[in-house]
């Protein structure tokens, strides 16, 4: 799909409500295969690439606004006026801005895994896992994310997520991850959810990235939040916890 002057790989299945999923940093649209497949018999799920991510193409200004101005583009040349929407991880910080900036939108907001915007540390990780990625390619930092950003449960019991995962990083265009990493190098809290919009937030007891006390401090925020955390669940959520995920995104919606 052609939008904002980029091409995007876009999918669109099912029939009803419109669901829009949003995957995170180093992921692409079948992050939520699981999900999908289950809403698609009440819902028209749709699911996109980020530009630089997956099977979209690399394009010359990627950030959270760009990103959420995408979506808003999506929908439109989808002909939906609405849509409850999910996001994992940098993708939490992408849909809370396109509420912001789209809320006329946005139905209802599920966050996997939220994140909080970098401190100083985790902004300068993220220049320098770019600057990996340019001189060495995804394989360089494949090994890494597997390793850190999946619970020991995980690891031990489902090593196909393992292995999915680790798919996941290495199927990334080396630039378009870097300019994504640089993306959320440079992000900035989109601001206060608005209280009146339903906000289901979800995540690991094991989540390093986007732990439950940033759960927690969103909801707290919101101050009508649902929160679910799942025992045994590190940062990919919606695959490492692919059944209670999608229990709870039926139940939600």
């Amino acid at each position: 799909m052609k939008v904002n002057g980029k091409e995007l790989a876009v999918e669109i299945t099912g029939e009803g409500p419109a669901v829009l999923f949003v995957h995170g940093l180093g992921g692409t649209s079948n992050f939520y295969q699981v999900q999908a497949d289950a809403l698609a018999g009440s819902r028209t799920v749709i699911r996109v690439d980020s530009a630089g991510a997956g099977r979209s193409e690399v394009s010359d200004e990627i950030s959270i606004d760009s990103h959420a101005d995408d979506l808003a583009a999506v929908l439109d040349a989808a002909g939906v006026a609405q849509a409850a929407v999910v996001g994992h991880s940098m993708g939490t910080l992408v849909v809370r801005e396109f509420a912001t900036r789209h809320p006329e939108k946005v139905t209802s907001l599920a966050l996997l895994g939220a994140v909080r915007e970098p401190a100083e540390a985790g902004r300068q990780a993220q220049r320098d896992r770019a600057a990996t990625l340019r001189a060495e390619g995804t394989v360089a930092v494949a090994p890494g994310v597997v390793a850190n950003a999946l619970s020991e449960t995980t690891h031990k019991d489902k090593p196909e997520v393992a292995a999915f995962v680790r798919e996941l990083v290495m199927r990334q265009d080396p630039e378009g991850y870097a300019r994504n990493c640089e993306a959320l190098a440079a992000a900035t809290d989109p601001g206060p959810i608005d209280p009146a919009l339903p906000l289901l937030l979800i995540t690991g007891d094991t989540d390093k990235v986007g732990p439950p006390e940033a759960s927690h401090e969103l909801a707290d925020a919101h101050g009508s939040a649902t929160v679910e955390i799942l025992p045994g669940v590190g940062h990919w959520t919606a695959l490492e916890a692919a059944g209670p995920v999608t229990d709870h995104l039926l139940k939600f919606l």
